[in-house]
């Protein structure tokens, strides 16, 4: 396919899309979906060193590509410099231009979890890309979940994960809580239908607010933006009054997929060095949990870098900005040992 346009007269080489075909998926439940299709886009050369990039809940493929990150970590001399790496970037089940709901299947598309997400990236960097073996698995939110089930069920895969914005143990608390309130705001709406709706249901927008305004932004930033209740509720109608971004099955699909997330009985096995990096201020990964450092004991090579909170951090969002850690990374990159592996051809 050709390359995309350059946005933003970003400094590293075009992207290019491609697509791939799985015949016959079976996801975790048991469902077969005669053909999955996988959307994703790969940055450099095919000859340089593999890495996979992984997109959060409410991104795509596409989404990795602002100056904020792709800006700060693909140009020459950074940490992923495109000129020495081959960047891949998949769209991941139920998302951007992978298969999803709204494909056609609607209600009856199979319910995928993490497990089903990271087996599919899997199986198009080893069955299509030819890729045996990555430098780097590194991802934002849900992708960042994602990397830590790379680290567990692909432990020989890569020399170093970084999960941005997560936690290696089951989504509980606020975080848990927030997603079934958006979750249930849709389907308790009539015009939900069962996920037979003939228009978006009006309760989709609200429970998009909800994750974004309620569940995001740093407690401090959002007081910046809002300082008085006027303010506040501007905020929130100038939100609500946005059309909804998503489709309403899309939505609830992807927000349920991490119901079963916990790769934390299974960490022994990640063999991989591991920088894992949170912002102090992150709604939904409490900093003073204490559930990433004790993670970090667990593992033959792992630290966490937390970023500071300041107006400057955006809460959750914070780890899709490069430049809080970008430093860091570059000296995680080099110290991280080069584990051999095989790599194939890239088909």
């Amino acid at each position: 396919m050709e390359p995309l346009r350059q946005k933003d007269n970003l400094p590293y080489p075009a992207p290019r899309p491609g697509e791939w075909a799985i015949r016959d998926f079976r996801f975790h439940t048991g469902d077969v979906l005669p053909k999955l299709n996988l959307h994703y886009l790969t940055v450099g050369a095919p000859s340089g060193e593999p890495v996979l990039v992984l997109h959060g809940s409410n991104a795509t493929a596409e989404s990795m590509l602002t100056p904020a990150f792709a800006g700060e970590l693909f140009g020459p001399g950074q940490p992923l410099d495109a000129e020495k790496h081959f960047i891949v970037i998949p769209d991941s089940i139920g998302l951007g231009r992978s298969s999803k709901p709204s494909d056609g299947l609607r209600g009856r598309f199979p319910k995928y979890n993490y497990d089903d997400m990271v087996d599919a990236q899997h199986r198009l960097l080893t069955e299509h890309l030819g890729i045996g073996h990555v430098r780097l698995v590194i991802g934002v939110s849900m992708g960042g979940m994602h990397c830590w089930i790379w680290g567990v069920r692909y432990p020989d895969f890569m020399d170093a994960l970084v999960p941005l914005g997560c936690q290696p143990s089951a989504v509980a608390g606020r975080n848990q809580i927030m997603r079934r309130l958006a979750i249930e705001t849709i389907r308790s709406d009539p015009d939900y239908n069962g996920g037979e709706y003939a228009a978006q249901p009006r309760s989709l927008k609200t429970a998009e607010a909800i994750l974004k305004l309620g569940f995001n932004g740093g407690d401090l930033a959002l007081l910046a933006r809002a300082p008085t209740r006027v303010a506040a509720d501007a905020l929130v109608d100038g939100e609500l009054a946005e059309p909804p971004k998503l489709d309403a099955n899309d939505f609830i699909w992807r927000f349920a997929a991490s119901h079963d997330y916990d790769p934390s009985p299974d960490l022994e096995r990640v063999a991989a060095a591991v920088m894992a990096i949170n912002s102090a201020d992150d709604e939904r990964n409490p900093a003073n949990s204490g559930i990433v450092e004790a993670a970090m004991k667990r593992l033959r090579h792992g630290r966490l870098h937390l970023i500071p909170a300041s107006v400057e951090t955006a809460g959750h969002s914070t780890t899709a900005n490069a430049r809080f850690y970008k430093d860091e990374l570059k000296a995680f990159m080099r110290s991280a040992p080069r584990r051999l592996a095989p790599r194939a051809s890239v088909a």
